[in-house]
C-alpha cells in the first residue's frame, strides 16, 4: 500500500536520519530500504528526500542553531532520535522555509511523542520555541 502525506514523509526521513547517524550507511541505500518498507506516493517521497538531503547538507548549521537554543545540553548528549527530530524541524522552518513555523514545531512534537522518551516532546518544544522566537532577529542577534 502506498502511503500519502507529509507526516509519513517525516517519519521516513526521521528513520533514515537515525540510521545514518548510527551506521553511516550510504544515503541511497538507506532511503531505498526505507521506501521499500514504506512505499510513499510521489509528493511525500520527494518531500522525504528533501528533508534527508537538506538535513545532511546543512547539519553543521542546524546543530549550531540547536546548540544555541539548548545551551545546557551538549548536542552529543541529546538522544539521536531527539537530535534528528529537531534537525528536521529546524531545516523545515529556518533553512528551507518548506513549512510554516507552527506546523514544523507541531509535527516535531508529534514525532517526539511517538518516537522519543517521555520528556522529549517538552524538550523539543522548548528548544524549537526558543529558536522560533528569535527567528525574526537579524543575523547575529539571535
Amino acid at each position: 500500500m502506498v502511503v500519502k502525506g507529509r507526516r509519513a514523509a517525516r517519519v521516513l526521513a526521521l528513520q533514515a536520519l537515525y540510521e545514518l547517524d548510527c551506521t553511516h550507511h550510504p544515503v541511497g541505500e538507506v532511503m531505498s530500504a526505507r521506501l521499500e518498507e514504506t512505499p510513499l506516493a510521489e509528493d511525500p517521497r520527494h518531500f522525504s528526500y528533501q528533508l534527508v538531503n537538506g538535513v545532511l547538507e546543512h547539519k553543521t548549521h542546524l546543530d549550531q542553531l540547536i546548540r544555541e537554543h539548548a545551551p545546557e545540553w551538549p548536542l552529543e548528549q541529546i538522544a539521536v532520535i531527539d537530535r534528528n527530530i529537531m534537525r528536521i524541524a529546524v531545516f523545515e522552518f529556518v533553512v528551507s522555509g518548506l513549512t510554516p513555523i507552527k506546523v514544523a514545531i507541531d509535527e516535531a512534537i508529534e514525532l517526539s511523542k511517538e518516537y522519543g522518551a517521555e520528556s522529549t516532546a517538552r524538550f523539543v518544544n522548548g528548544v524549537l520555541g526558543a529558536l522560533a522566537a528569535g527567528k525574526g532577529k537579524p543575523e547575529g542577534e539571535g
